[in-house]
């Protein structure tokens, strides 16, 4: 494996991440910057909540190509041997220089979104079952509470365990990348943690109208 080829892949993730999916369809088919409005994030729930699920859902679905996508690099170019724990290092790499990407997007003044949408696409790519796991623990939690921040979080937090308790992988350094995930999707939902404790976070549901983010 060449360095140089390793090196275009990463920049290719980052550049794949950096797609601002829901700025760009917000200021195309509604002639508004998201951010600007709802949550103030550039993600699929703000869009679905500000802009409905027409255009909501194929966000989420593309944000999460984004990083299923990126994550597949490594192995489309063969940059090692299928089923090796080298492989899924090389997977991890990529996976996470498409959520920097998602995060500080260069194609949009580098304000992107929280990352749940291509972080999912990247543990997809790497480990499909571990992926449904957090999916069905999201689904009870968002059911139960009605708040996708919490179900984020409590899924970002069961990502780790369940890769400890319940799952194998070839790569031991995947179990301190699902760590790294869910102190990441924590940090970035510091601000929905203190409306939170503040009562002021909001249920997702849909607005009749696009509201002005209100810090």
């Amino acid at each position: 494996m060449e360095i140089i080829q390793l090196v275009a892949i990463l920049v290719a993730a980052y550049l794949i991440g950096s797609i601002p999916t829901a700025v760009w369809t917000g200021k195309l088919f509604h002639g508004i910057d998201v951010r600007e409005h709802g949550s103030g994030n550039a993600g699929a729930t703000n869009v679905i909540r500000v802009l409905g699920w027409k255009t909501g859902v194929p966000v989420l679905l593309i944000d999460m190509a984004k990083g299923w996508f990126a994550t597949s690099l490594p192995v489309f170019f063969h940059l090692a041997p299928e089923g090796s724990s080298h492989l899924v290092n090389l997977q991890m790499l990529a996976g996470l220089c498409a959520v920097i990407g998602h995060i500080f997007p260069v194609f949009a003044g580098f304000r992107g979104g929280k990352g749940v949408a291509t972080i999912t696409g990247v543990v997809l790519s790497i480990h499909p079952l571990v992926t449904l796991t957090c999916f069905l623990v999201f689904v009870a939690i968002l059911l139960i509470t009605g708040y996708v921040s919490v179900s984020s979080m409590t899924a970002g937090i069961v990502f780790p365990i369940s890769m400890f308790l319940f799952f194998d992988t070839p790569s031991p350094f995947f179990k301190v990348f699902a760590l790294f995930v869910s102190v990441a999707l924590i940090i970035t939902h510091r601000n929905n943690i203190k409306r939170l404790l503040r009562g002021e976070e909001s249920k997702f549901i849909r607005k009749g109208k696009p509201a002005k983010h209100s810090g």
